[in-house]
């Protein structure tokens, strides 16, 4: 069997998940499975499963920031994925590392701030923080629903408002927004991807199943991976909907809550 010689580099920075489906595990999962090269800077720790979230631990601001560095002074980057960074200070030390070392790297920010069993990740006074200091440098920015009501204060409640609060946040400075609409309750699912060129409206049909955790880190690394091989922002999107919907759907069922998806579906057996 001939395998595929590895194409991109990303590097992740965001929170570990202990229990495997979200975060720096799920990160690299979906990278490593999209033929491209997974990096990390460990932004926080968290204890968790699929239950729930039992505790998070920030990082050292300067040592995040000296994981970037040494990471981006060795290997480079071809994108970075920012997940969940905790709170302000980290958001700074990220923000500054990545004006100092990375400037003309493609940059895809998930603003994570509420985990799936509704515990939240971000202080709030680092909503802010987040807006003013990694937004503005972002070639795409991958709120779903709750996210976006937090960084616009608009209630999003249709693809109209979606389409409101994905205008606010473009106003914040990112080439892109992709506004996931997973937490709307109709049957259709919409992602509104808009961006300088106009919108684009991806749909598909909802899967009832309580195995996500994890789809939004997952959906952006996908992306990041995608925009590391060169496919640009609205083809990375497109395949990385098509990855995470198949991860979905083959999720294994593991845990009591909201379980991990099937990330490596694209691997085959070896040898």
């Amino acid at each position: 069997m001939q395998a595929h010689p590895i194409n991109g580099r990303v590097l992740i920075v965001a929170g570990s998940d202990s229990g495997g489906g979200a975060g720096i595990q799920a990160d690299i999962k979906a990278v490593s499975a999209l033929n491209a090269f997974a990096m990390t800077a460990i932004a926080a720790l968290t204890a968790q499963n699929t239950t729930g979230v039992y505790g998070v631990l920030p990082v050292d601001p300067a040592f995040v920031a000296l994981q970037m560095k040494v990471v981006l002074e060795d290997l480079g980057a071809d994108s970075i994925k920012i997940g969940m960074l905790a709170n302000a200070a980290v958001i700074e030390a990220v923000a500054g590392e990545y004006e100092e070392r990375a400037i003309n790297v493609p940059l895809v920010v998930d603003p994570v701030m509420v985990s799936k069993s509704g515990h939240f990740l971000l202080e709030p006074d680092a909503v802010q923080t987040l807006r003013k200091r990694l937004l503005p440098h972002a070639e795409l920015v991958t709120p779903n629903l709750p996210e976006a009501e937090a960084l616009t204060d608009i209630p999003v409640r249709n693809l109209d408002d979606m389409r409101r609060a994905a205008e606010m946040i473009r106003t914040f400075g990112p080439k892109a927004v992709l506004l996931k609409g997973g937490h709307l309750e109709d049957e259709r699912l919409c992602d509104l991807l808009l961006t300088e060129d106009g919108e684009e409206v991806f749909e598909g049909r909802r899967i009832h199943t309580p195995h996500t955790h994890g789809t939004g880190c997952t959906l952006a690394s996908a992306i990041a991976a995608g925009v590391a091989q060169g496919l640009g922002v609205r083809d990375s999107v497109a395949r990385a909907r098509a990855y995470v919907d198949e991860a979905i759907r083959s999720a294994p069922g593991f845990g009591h809550g909201h379980g991990p998806l099937n990330h490596l579906h694209t691997v085959r057996p070896f040898p």
